[in-house]
């Protein structure tokens, strides 16, 4: 067949969640992968990495954690395998590495045109299920830096022994930034850390994890149009923390305690010298701020609702920068040898021909994954409609809504079809 009622375009876990709901409905329809089933977990991680949400959190359609350690944390081949597992529980209609090159509409007709590796598709409606996370965004100053420093983007990052001998700088202090900082150190690296603004998050507070509060709290099923600031937050940066060993806090400042170089954000490089934003306290005491207000948020959650519970603590910082810090800094001599980039990525649909249905930054635009063009969808996006899309926890419920909205469409067109043929 090369005509199809839905093409799904990538099969992580999105893709795979829409495709359980529309094999549900009977909805005739074929998944599209540039790779394997559980790739970009494998192969777009570190060896060390691991969820940063609980265990029991991981709630794709149809198919819940299943393990004996829900409060835990899936290491990477533990995701690769629940993915993987997920697939066969229902066995989705798949092609596994297979290029999209393009996503159109022909001039004057209604259906999809799917150029590909293994030739063209059409269908009825397309569900664009490629995440956001494209092309390495690896910023202009790099080509500053003498040829014989090792750079890579963080997508490549694996682990400490890949690396050239010596000290590494790791710019950026997301999610990735602070945990790769961490995983270096751990494993008695040097390490040079330019600190961002990105927020940290409490691992446990009141006997909990965070994650349990916020869940019972709502926070992961507020919706967009709540958010304060709706435009800016489906690309701010995540909270760090971690999930390693059991689950735990970052603190950067105890890192610093113990060795690590905690710097401001990166300016410029010139001439063997790295030049450093003077903002690393104001970073640092930026997170500190998110992190206790999470925990007043939650203090406020157990008053109201009367609920028994160990008693509030507050974060106490144990380490401030000097005033002499240095903000600049020779890597030839500071023996810097590797520069990771933890800087993000960047979106790229140019390969789907709709330039109406994104957004001045290259985003897609949609309400609850539907756009404006008739049969496109995106799904498993940060933010496509609550704090929890994009994640195990909450992109069934994603999955759900469109595979309801592609049903009640194909009703629709069938009942029309019906009357005009009376």
């Amino acid at each position: 067949m090369s005509h199809y009622q839905v093409i799904i375009v990538g099969g992580g876990q999105a893709g795979l969640s829409a495709s359980y709901c529309l094999k549900k409905e009977n909805i005739n329809h074929l998944i599209l992968d540039r790779g394997k089933i559980g790739d970009s977990w494998s192969k777009r991680r570190w060896d060390s990495f691991c969820l940063v949400t609980p265990n029991w959190q991981c709630r794709l359609p149809g198919f819940d954690y299943d393990g004996n350690d829900p409060k835990g944390f899936m290491l990477k081949d533990e995701i690769v395998d629940y993915v993987k597992r997920y697939a066969n529980s229902f066995n989705p209609p798949y092609k596994e590495n297979v290029e999209v090159f393009k996503v159109y509409k022909k001039n004057g007709e209604t259906i999809f045109s799917i150029d590909t590796s293994i030739g063209n598709f059409t269908s009825d409606k397309v569900i664009i299920a490629a995440g956001a996370y494209h092309i390495p965004n690896i910023l202009p100053i790099s080509k500053g830096f003498s040829n014989n420093i090792h750079q890579i983007h963080s997508v490549d990052y694996k682990n400490p022994e890949r690396l050239v001998e010596g000290a590494t700088l790791v710019v950026g202090s997301g999610q990735s930034g602070a945990q790769i900082a961490e995983d270096l150190h751990i494993a008695g690296k040097e390490v040079y850390l330019s600190v961002g603004t990105a927020p940290r998050a409490p691992r446990t507070y009141r006997g909990k994890d965070a994650v349990e509060w916020l869940e019972e709290m709502g926070y992961y099923d507020q919706p967009i149009e709540l958010h304060p600031d709706p435009e800016e937050a489906r690309h701010k940066t995540n909270h760090y923390l971690t999930g390693r060993d059991g689950g735990r806090d970052i603190d950067l400042r105890k890192l610093a305690t113990e060795g690590v170089n905690l710097r401001g954000q990166i300016n410029n490089v010139k001439d063997g010298i790295i030049n450093f934003a003077n903002d690393l306290k104001e970073n640092l005491d930026a997170a500190d701020m998110t992190y206790t207000r999470i925990q007043s948020n939650i203090d406020t959650y157990i008053d109201n609702n009367n609920i028994k519970a160990p008693a509030p603590t507050r974060y106490e910082s144990m380490w401030e920068p000097k005033s002499e810090n240095e903000q600049s800094i020779d890597y030839q001599k500071k023996g810097i040898k590797n520069i990771i980039w933890c800087t993000g990525f960047k979106v790229d649909y140019n390969w789907v021909y709709f330039p109406h249905v994104y957004d001045q930054r290259g985003f897609p635009t949609y309400k609850r994954g539907i756009t404006e063009e008739a049969g496109l969808y995106f799904i498993g996006l940060p933010w496509l409609y609550t704090w929890g899309s994009g994640r195990f926890s909450h992109v069934g419920q994603d999955a759900i809504h469109i595979s309801n909205h592609i049903i009640s469409e194909f009703e629709s067109e069938l009942v029309e079809t019906c009357l005009t043929k009376k």
